[in-house]
């Protein structure tokens, strides 16, 4: 290994390292001590990479913020459409939530008043969602009359609410919590043609009766046909 690919690896682990101490201690009460100790470097080594405290939480959003950006270009890629891949990215995100503490430390650290360190994420998400609802209105597969701002703001605050909830209850980070918003908020987004292509679910996702549910509305029967959430089954991670 080159002294420089030692370097990258030691810089990485430095930043999943501060990610785990912000996330469990808070930015005021984070010590450089544990997140040396946690990369199993010494505080020399620390200071080699970053300057102080703040230099290391800014890295740590910029990791979280430049995995948000490559995640969805890449499902963008791989869908046939921008509702799909909104859909899609949504699940993404709060998988990564759920399972990555540079993605969770970095929301909170660029979205928090104890430290807001930019870039601010979920202006980035904000951001995101608005480019991809803007292109399904271009395509013509959303639904007469929608104000895309208006669907923009509830994604965002629906996701960036889970991100808060879970931090103290892992169930709002699971799958089934973010498929019942897309099957609630898709019959009323998506244009009547493009909606039985829709899997709230995401493509990513094992198939489940809520999808399977939300393929078989149309715009006039979607109130009707829609189960009670109790007799749905779910499944949980």
């Amino acid at each position: 290994m080159t002294k420089q690919e030692r370097a990258t690896r030691t810089r990485q682990a430095l930043i999943r390292s501060a990610a785990v101490v912000f996330e469990q201690h808070g930015y005021a009460q984070a010590r450089l001590v544990l997140i040396s100790s946690g990369a199993g470097v010494s505080t020399g080594a620390l200071h080699f990479h970053f300057e102080n405290k703040a230099a290391v939480a800014e890295a740590v959003v910029a990791e979280a913020s430049h995995g948000l950006r490559d995640m969805s270009a890449a499902i963008r890629r791989r869908t046939d459409t921008a509702l799909q891949a909104l859909v899609d990215t949504s699940h993404a995100l709060v998988d990564r939530l759920r399972g990555d503490p540079v993605s969770r430390a970095g929301f909170r650290l660029s979205c928090d008043g104890e430290r807001a360190a930019a870039p601010d994420l979920r202006m980035e998400w904000h951001h995101r969602v608005r480019e991809l609802l803007d292109e399904a209105a271009a395509a013509g597969t959303l639904a007469d009359g929608i104000a895309r701002e208006d669907a923009a703001a509830a994604t965002v605050a629906v996701t960036a609410g889970f991100e808060v909830l879970g931090r103290h209850d892992a169930d709002w980070l699971s799958p089934y919590r973010l498929t019942g918003f897309w099957q609630l908020l898709l019959p009323r987004l998506a244009a009547a043609t493009t909606l039985p292509l829709l899997d709230p679910a995401g493509t990513g996702a094992a198939p489940s009766p809520r999808a399977s549910a939300l393929a078989a509305f149309t715009v006039g029967e979607a109130e009707e046909k829609a189960a009670p959430a109790a007799e749905m089954s779910v499944e949980t991670t």
